[in-house]
């Protein structure tokens, strides 16, 4: 019962972000235009039941930038216009299409890419693809991420085994009023 009311919640929170953040989005979309030429970014990660799908975000890195996790990025890679949208987790806003489509939620473990397999032999281990991945989530909230597999396997499925929908808005509430900073770029040396 409550997978079934968390999609609904889903459902009915992603088209109120999408409506009430829609002259958000048409302003970001026109100054990301002018700051990477292409503002909206793409990729496929692994989904329920390790399906892939394509996540949508803003574009906040430069667009030769290899595709590899964050935490393998270089900080060098992100535009001045993309850190402010990870600082204000305003690059997450396209992921609403995501959950509204229902490759995602909004509160579940953050999907991974095909490449880290280290992350998914956890994740499988430990049931983790028998969710839908999320936008934000007990490890987020707690700055754990994706640099870490085990610890954050264990995170999401602790945060799994334990979701109510108290836990569930809790999640979101933390996340909104700025808990949590989002996946590490790597350093510059």
């Amino acid at each position: 019962m409550t997978r079934v009311v968390i999609r609904l919640l889903d459902i009915i929170f992603s088209v109120v972000g999408l409506l009430i953040g829609l002259p958000i989005l048409l302003i970001l979309i026109i100054i990301g235009w002018f700051d990477t030429g292409s503002p909206i970014f793409r990729q496929q990660r692994v989904g329920l039941n390790q399906k892939p799908f394509t996540l949508v975000k803003f574009r906040t890195m430069k667009q030769d930038t290899a595709h590899v996790a964050s935490h393998l990025a270089s900080a060098s890679s992100i535009t001045p216009f993309g850190r402010f949208l990870r600082r204000t987790k305003l690059d997450e806003l396209p992921q609403l299409w995501n959950v509204l489509k229902g490759e995602m939620s909004l509160v579940g473990p953050r999907p991974c890419l095909f490449n880290q397999l280290e992350l998914i032999e956890e994740r499988e281990a430990k049931g983790v693809f028998k969710v839908r991945p999320g936008i934000t989530g007990l490890a987020q909230i707690n700055n754990i991420d994706m640099s870490t597999p085990k610890l954050l396997s264990e995170t999401d499925a602790q945060m799994i085994k334990h979701i109510t929908i108290a836990n569930y808005l809790n999640f979101i509430t933390q996340t909104v009023f700025g808990k949590g900073k989002g996946d590490r770029v790597r350093k510059e040396k």
